[in-house]
Order: structure tokens, then sequence, then C-alpha cells
């Protein structure tokens, strides 16, 4: 059990609100097998062609690659190389955003969130919390997440979104960053996330924070220890 007396709530996706395997299952795999057909629909986008040459520069090629006349075979597979590396870049992470919406919108995607999450974000909304997201996802695709959940839309219970435009997630300027931004002082806000790096820098920024350990969560490295949560429930506010 975490007492809780602070103002805000910052969670983690993955791992955390949601289990790995489907996000790496379901919703990965949703944005490998449709990335080719969407890069060859979108490309000449004002809105997809910056994401194409930041893709390609994150995988070591030409930020011009896409305009050529085998560009967009080229980009798609660079994005599916990063993909498959796990990389947390920007671009590709807005791209996957893009493609999940439709997944979403025509009911393809149902997002998975543990049992515990729905009333926990009710409980804390109701109690005048300030929750809010972190995650290496978009905001776009944080927000898409969140409206067509399994348990329906949980978006009303959210105040806002973090992605890595913020900052890198294992970084303490961006929790900082989070924390000017939320106007609560750190030590009143209490980051949950699966990662051990990510703790660290969220407590080297001054917050409160507690571990999840979820169903298929790997066992984190951390400097710092941090609070054990199986569910939400456990947190008292």
């Amino acid at each position: 059990m975490i007492v809780f007396d602070g103002a805000g709530i910052l969670l983690d996706v993955e791992g955390t609100t949601s289990s790995i395997s489907f996000v790496h299952d379901v919703l990965f795999g949703h944005a490998k097998r449709h990335v080719g057909t969407f890069i060859a629909a979108h490309h000449d986008d004002p809105t997809v062609r910056p994401l194409l040459a930041g893709i390609a520069t994150a995988a070591g090629l030409d930020p011009t690659v896409a305009e050529g006349d085998d560009g967009t075979a080229r980009v798609t597979l660079a994005a599916l190389e990063l993909m498959n590396r796990d990389v947390k870049d920007t671009s590709l992470k807005a791209l996957q955003g893009m493609i999940w919406r439709s997944g979403f919108e025509s009911g393809e995607l149902v997002s998975h969130v543990f049992d515990d999450v729905p009333p926990a974000l009710a409980r804390w909304a109701d109690s005048g919390l300030d929750v809010r997201i972190y995650s290496s996802g978009s905001i776009e695709a944080q927000r898409l997440y969140f409206r067509h959940t399994a348990a329906g839309d949980l978006t009303p219970l959210l105040r806002g979104h973090y992605d890595t435009t913020t900052g890198p997630k294992r970084d303490s300027a961006s929790y900082a960053a989070i924390a000017a931004d939320m106007g609560i002082e750190p030590r009143r806000i209490l980051f949950v996330s699966d990662i051990g790096a990510e703790l660290d820098a969220a407590r080297r920024a001054g917050f409160a924070t507690a571990l999840a350990e979820r169903p298929g969560n790997a066992v984190p490295t951390s400097v710092f220890d941090h609070d054990p949560l199986a569910s939400f429930a456990e947190i008292v506010t």
C-alpha cells in the first residue's frame, strides 16, 4: 500500500496501465502490417513528409531518401527496422499514431487496460487529483489509446499527456519540465512506471515514485528503491 497525499499522478502506459504484450503484439503488430501501405498513400502529405525524413535520419539514411523513386520502400524498411529495435524515435512514434488512428476508429483496435485502472482513474479524478500520462508513444497515440479502451473512453479522467517531445523518459530534466507544466511541486507528484531507469530519473527530479509490478513485466534494475505496486487500488490518497 502507498499512502499518497500529493496533488498529481503521472503514469506510464506499457507495463503500467496496460500489458506489455498488448502494446508489443497488437499495437506494434498493427503498425508493422500497415506501415508500407500508409507511407505509400501519404508520403506526399505535408504532415507526413517531415516524419519520413526524421525516420530516415534515425535509421542513418539521408533525410531526403523518401523523395527518390524507391523512397517509399526504403523508408518503410527503415521504419520497420526502428520498430524491430524498439527505438524511441519521435518521428516514428508520430507515424505509428497516425496508423493506429484508422485502426481505433474502425474498431479493429480496442485498447487494453488492467481492470484496476478505470476505477482508480475515476476515483482520483473525483478527488481532484491531476492525473496525466507520460509515454514514449506520441500524444496523439495516447489520446487514441485511452479514448478506445475496453472499458470505454477514459480521456475525461486525464488532464494531460506528455511524450518524447518533452524529453527522454530516462532524463531527470524531462520530469522537471513536466512538474513545471503541471504547476505542482515535484515532491507532490507520484510517477508510476515499470522501468527502473525512468523511476530513477523521476526521483532525481524530486518526484515520489512507485514500481508497477504487472504480469509479463521484466525484473527492473534501478539505483533507488521504489515502492512496488501490483494494482492502482494500492494507492491510498
